[in-house]
């Protein structure tokens, strides 16, 4: 066993491990010893989040060391073993450390403050924090970097989101960044670590936003629940004041009226199934009064003939009924399209004058 390793490493252990090695072995040959059972074993294994320091003692240490026999293994398995059992918890390391671990569950104006306040910067690989931000928040950094450092950033970047980004600039700008990527083959890994700290230091500075949804979606959400009068109103009122923002608010309501132009004639049987019988009846009965005839006339124009023959029935026998009663129903019924919209179950068409 001239591979064995050498003594000045290793003593002979006792055949009784009453005592562990703790006392024939290093912690840092220890470890050696586990890490390398676990990279044989297939295990993933983060070294790169230890120190520089640790990363190069370990790596040391590792290439100092020959063939470890079963009965030592054994050993310094089983104390492993029995140390990561005697942990109860562990934290993270220092604040960087504790704002990762409560990312989502503290408001991020308050970890904003807190990191600004530490002079800490997001802990671990800037390019993971990169990779999880959709186009929206990575092209404005984008479009104002060097072509260079925008080649390094779409090369670091998962495909499909580079393809994004590349799709959102100019032609010009595009074939720029495309070119340079094919030069990056001399750029060193610190190089690139460096400008991904840069790109993410750039993300952090930018001021939280209070509101995740922008001015138009919001004000439009609230028209959608508003009542005829409230929303015609309103967008009076913002015509005069801003038309540009008003037409892109009526851009972003969906009414009962906009059925016709927004729903594919296929989908109105499947929106009808999610819909309340009782509140169909009802706002079919008051579409013709409130000015949405037409609506009414596309909806049964799309389903099977008995039962727009029945539904036709049901709104006779229904009678008159109360505007109130009828907004209200149509507002459940925009509603119930909404949601559908938002679980992916629907496709919204976009009319012509949208685009």
């Amino acid at each position: 066993m001239n591979d064995m390793v050498p003594m000045g490493n290793f003593a002979p252990l006792s055949t009784s491990m009453g005592g562990g090695v703790s006392a024939l072995l290093s912690k840092r040959a220890k470890a050696a010893i586990v890490v390398r059972l676990l990279l044989n074993e297939g295990a993933d294994i983060p070294l790169e989040d230890l120190p520089d320091e640790l990363q190069a003692n370990l790596t040391h240490q590792m290439g100092n060391m020959r063939v470890v026999d079963r009965d030592t293994l054994a050993a310094v398995v089983a104390e492993f073993s029995d140390e990561v059992e005697r942990i109860g918890l562990s934290f993270p390391d220092g604040i960087a450390g504790a704002l990762d671990a409560l990312d989502g569950t503290i408001s991020r104006q308050t970890a904003a403050r807190l990191r600004k306040e530490a002079g800490v910067r997001q802990a671990g690989d800037p390019w993971d924090r990169l990779k999880e931000l959709g186009p929206e928040r990575l092209l404005p950094v984008l479009e104002h970097e060097s072509i260079e450092v925008a080649a390094v950033m779409l090369s670091k970047l998962p495909v499909a989101l580079a393809a994004d980004l590349l799709g959102r600039l100019p032609g010009p700008q595009a074939r720029r960044i495309t070119y340079a990527v094919s030069l990056t083959g001399a750029v060193t890994p610190d190089a690139v670590d460096r400008i991904g700290l840069s790109l993410a230091s750039q993300l952090d500075a930018q001021p939280v936003r209070a509101f995740d949804i922008d001015p138009v979606e919001r004000v439009g959400a609230i028209l959608n629940s508003s009542t005829t009068l409230t929303r015609d109103d309103v967008l009076t009122g913002l015509d005069e004041t801003d038309m540009g923002f008003a037409n892109a608010v009526r851009r972003a309501i969906f009414t009962f009226a906009n059925i016709p132009k927004r729903i594919a004639p296929r989908d109105i049987p499947r929106v009808l199934r999610e819909v309340d019988p009782a509140q169909l009846i009802t706002a079919l009965a008051g579409a013709e009064a409130a000015g949405n005839g037409a609506t009414l006339e596309y909806i049964l124009e799309n389903m099977s003939g008995r039962m727009a023959d029945q539904l036709r029935e049901d709104i006779t026998e229904a009678g008159s009924v109360k505007p109130a009663d009828a907004e209200t129903a149509m507002a459940d019924i925009v509603t119930v399209i909404r949601q559908m919209e938002q679980s992916g179950d629907l496709l919204l068409v976009i009319e012509e004058d949208e685009e």
